[in-house]
């Protein structure tokens, strides 16, 4: 069984790309995932300069992929399910790389950026209420 689910922010703005062939739309992102650390030791870890987060590469094909490269940004916080993939290629130097990322089967948007520019919600009207003057 080969199934991942991921919840973090974007390290980056995707990279949209499109295969010469049939223009397959692939989009390429990195997302930062908090490691489960009590408060003391992710401030020990963060003086020493080490990473309190992993950071895991995400491919996203088809329209799914343009949909993340039209509406997502660095920051932005996203749940993944998907797969692992391990592939290897040749540089351009002659030696051998290998990859391990995560090909998203679903993206799910999680936040919508600046809450404070998007805010549609009216208050006018709404007045606090005494706690008191409730019967229940």
């Amino acid at each position: 069984m080969n199934n991942v689910t991921l919840i973090g922010r974007l390290t980056r703005d995707p990279e949209l790309k499109y295969l010469p062939n049939g223009g397959l739309a692939v989009s390429n992102f990195s997302v930062a995932v908090d490691k489960e650390l009590s408060k003391d030791k992710k401030q020990e870890l963060e003086s020493k300069g080490q990473p309190t987060a992993d950071f895991i590469n995400i491919v996203v094909w088809g329209k799914q992929g343009e949909h993340c490269a039209n509406y997502l940004g660095k920051g932005r916080l996203v749940a993944i399910q998907g797969r692992i993939q391990s592939r290897s290629y040749e540089a351009t130097d002659g030696s051998k790389r290998y990859v391990t990322e995560v090909v998203a089967e679903r993206v799910k948007f999680l936040d919508w950026g600046d809450k404070e520019k998007n805010n549609d919600f009216n208050t006018d009207g709404f007045h606090p209420v005494d706690d008191d003057d409730i019967p229940f």
